[in-house]
């Protein structure tokens, strides 16, 4: 059994901390200290850093960490390779703490994004697929974005998503105003409304219920990705 905890730091990136009995796996720490008051608070030793891209809301904290365990493993694609240990590509498997990760291509945001299905069930995807959105195309690769989240459509329903950013109320207004009317969308706007008022994250999320509110997943073709991206940019 693993336990997965968000930690919330800066105004809206969550630190995922992958859990298991006494071990964990830090995911994308944009700052350490944080990290590092709840692995102490809670008697966590780390094993590994997993860092989806480059951009220093997800890197930042990687330093501090290495200087209070100095020893773990930081997996990372080419254009993190300043602080990687280890360099992975798409279709890659390894395991830590005895669950299988695969590597998936999530380029479109940064050029050589990853993401990670962690023991099938688990996505942690950084910033390519958020609930309701998907990230920014700062490469201008568009066909990129799309294919992959053609890729994380074909994942089972089931697989829960770990998004590195609370961005679900307002990408879910943007889903109402361009998809079709659908009481799923409807029913989920009121119930992430009700966690954030109480501020709860809205995360995970799982990939059906994505396939049903998020207008990304919904757009069936490059050009109707394009257009929707660009009127999110300006939203």
């Amino acid at each position: 059994m693993i336990k997965i905890t968000p930690i919330p730091v800066l105004s809206d990136n969550y630190v995922w901390i992958i859990q298991k009995n006494s071990n964990a796996i830090i995911v994308d720490p944009s700052q350490s200290q944080p990290v590092l008051a709840f692995l102490a608070k809670n008697q966590l030793e780390p094993t590994a850093i997993l860092l989806t891209h480059y951009h220093g809301d997800h890197t930042d904290g990687v330093s501090g960490v290495l200087s209070a365990y100095p020893d773990i493993s930081v997996y990372g694609s080419s254009e993190v390779q300043d602080l990687a240990t280890h360099i992975v590509k798409d279709a890659e498997h390894f395991s830590l703490l005895g669950l299988n990760i695969e590597v998936m291509d999530s380029a479109g945001h940064t050029s050589e994004h990853i993401s990670y299905l962690v023991g099938r069930e688990y996505l942690f995807c950084g910033d390519s697929l958020f609930s309701g959105g998907c990230g920014r195309v700062f490469t201008g690769d568009y066909l990129a974005q799309f294919e992959t989240l053609q890729r994380f459509k074909q994942l089972p329903d089931f697989v829960k998503v770990y998004p590195a950013h609370e961005y679900t109320q307002s990408n879910l207004k943007f889903a109402e105003k361009v998809m079709p009317s659908n009481c799923i969308l409807l029913e989920y706007q009121e119930k992430v409304d009700i966690l954030r008022s109480k501020n709860i994250p809205s995360l995970p999320t799982t990939i059906g219920l994505e396939k049903q509110v998020n207008p990304f997943l919904y757009a069936d073709t490059l050009d109707k990705f394009i257009q929707w991206r660009k009127e999110k940019d300006n939203f």
